[in-house]
């Protein structure tokens, strides 16, 4: 009895260990790729290990990191735009001038070829202002969906904390929408660092109860300011937002088209991919209106996780997954023809010049040269 009870104890530590390393299975997908990445690495003309960048969880960066990343977006957010104000009235901030860009082309750069490398560039574009126009010298952290997806109000990126990216939206009486059902907050941002942020722009397609204040212009350009108001939730994360979740979209996807599908899905029966799923995690306005998503501070946390796992995607089959897209130029498919590798991508007054896309594959090619851990 005593050495079935000692055997016992013994084997706990092994036990804590195992259920940890399945735990992170994303994580060790990630592992697993990583020599196809190296290996694509040493043969780079751009990107060397000397040059090379590390984007890591929010969750596995110091405090001080974390204030490093806040401190450099509320320096974007402070600073004027560079758009046209009689075009864009509503762009007061350079942070402005990304959600415009955004918006310009939201109906060409969801559900189309473009998708994954569109956002890897314009995620990295917003890196790259962070570093060059307000000194920081981190990367962009991601926001691992399935490691909080149980209780994501009680993560270290939606605590409230001074080292988040702001808590809640105050607890208001509110509805559902069709793509989820009310969550814990709904009213404005009270806490965290980004409390007092002002959103001008939009609202073009709303997802939250009550609608916010329609925009002085048709085009949602016009000067509309407004608080940020989240509703977050465990309702979509704890369901489409999970490790085994991102771990089936990863292995069960044979072809680029199946991936980014299954991504970005959001089906008759209630299913939806991580990407909405993320984004409707967050919710509230300006989170849940897909064209002016990025007035959200978060939502460079939940595309940078967005890229990881196309990267992770790509180094389980490297050879295969990196010269290939699939998809129309048209959100709606309506007279649009069929995506290019050869077609551009232009960010425009965010970015810092015109790419092909077949130049915006690879993490260590092109403008590129991060990895993630």
């Amino acid at each position: 009895m005593a050495r079935i009870s000692l055997f016992a104890l013994l084997a706990v530590p092994w036990l804590l260990l195992v259920s940890l390393v399945s735990g992170d299975a994303v994580g060790d997908l990630q592992t697993k790729g990583r020599p196809a990445i190296d290996a694509a690495l040493a043969k780079s003309k751009t990107c060397t290990k000397e040059k090379l960048q590390v984007r890591k969880e929010w969750g596995d960066i110091s405090a001080t990191e974390k204030k490093a990343y806040i401190t450099a977006m509320l320096c974007l957010i402070a600073k004027p735009s560079k758009l046209n104000p009689t075009q864009f009235p509503g762009a007061k901030t350079r942070y402005d001038d990304f959600v415009v860009v955004h918006m310009n082309q939201t109906m060409s750069i969801h559900n189309t070829g473009s998708f994954l490398s569109w956002h890897r560039y314009y995620t990295w574009a917003m890196e790259r202002a962070l570093r060059e126009e307000c000194g920081y010298t981190g990367t962009q952290p991601y926001w691992d969906w399935g490691r909080w997806a149980a209780d994501p109000e009680k993560s270290p990126i939606f605590d409230g904390s001074d080292t988040s990216m702001s808590g809640n939206g105050k607890k208001t009486q509110h509805r559902g929408t069709s793509f989820a059902p009310a969550g814990n907050g709904g009213g404005c941002v009270e806490t965290g660092p980004f409390k007092n942020m002002t959103v001008r722009l939009g609202p073009l397609s709303p997802a939250i109860d009550p609608a916010p204040a329609r925009n002085p212009r048709a085009d949602g350009y016009g000067d509309n300011p407004r608080c940020l108001r989240r509703d977050i939730s465990n309702q979509l994360s704890s369901r489409y937002g999970r490790t085994q979740d991102i771990v089936a979209l990863i292995q069960n996807s044979r072809n680029i088209a199946t991936f980014q599908d299954t991504m970005q899905a959001v089906t008759p029966n209630g299913g939806m991919g991580v990407h909405n799923a993320g984004h409707f995690t967050i919710a509230g306005d300006p989170g849940g209106d897909f064209y002016i998503s990025p007035n959200d501070p978060a939502f460079w946390l939940h595309h940078a996780m967005i890229d990881r796992t196309w990267y992770i995607w790509q180094s389980q089959d490297f050879a295969n997954r990196q010269q290939v897209i699939a998809g129309g130029t048209s959100m709606m498919g309506f007279g649009g023809r069929q995506q290019s590798l050869e077609d551009p991508v232009d960010l425009g007054v965010v970015g810092d010049k015109v790419y092909k896309i077949k130049e915006l594959v690879s993490t260590v090619e092109g403008p590129f040269c991060y990895v993630y851990e």
